[in-house]
């Protein structure tokens, strides 16, 4: 793959050997937490409301388990 290639003059070995790999760790840039600068929580619902939204939905929803299998809702089964 480097067959080809021709030596680069101001480039020449500097006869001190590798280390194979380079020491420490070179880090550049920041880093910006959006979670931290931008973010606001939400205040929690309380339960009461939790429960009312739980009691709409059953509500809403009863009976669709007897269409969905096939029941008769005069049955009541």
């Amino acid at each position: 793959m480097i067959d080809g290639l021709k030596p680069y003059p101001a480039m020449k070995d500097s006869g001190v050997p590798w280390l194979g790999a380079v020491p420490g760790s070179a880090k550049t840039g920041y880093e910006i937490s959006f979670t931290r600068y931008f973010y606001q929580p939400q205040p929690l619902r309380t339960l009461e409301e939790i429960r009312a939204d739980i009691l709409a939905l059953e509500k809403e929803t009863e009976g669709l388990l007897g269409v969905v299998i096939g029941e008769d809702e005069e049955d009541g089964q």
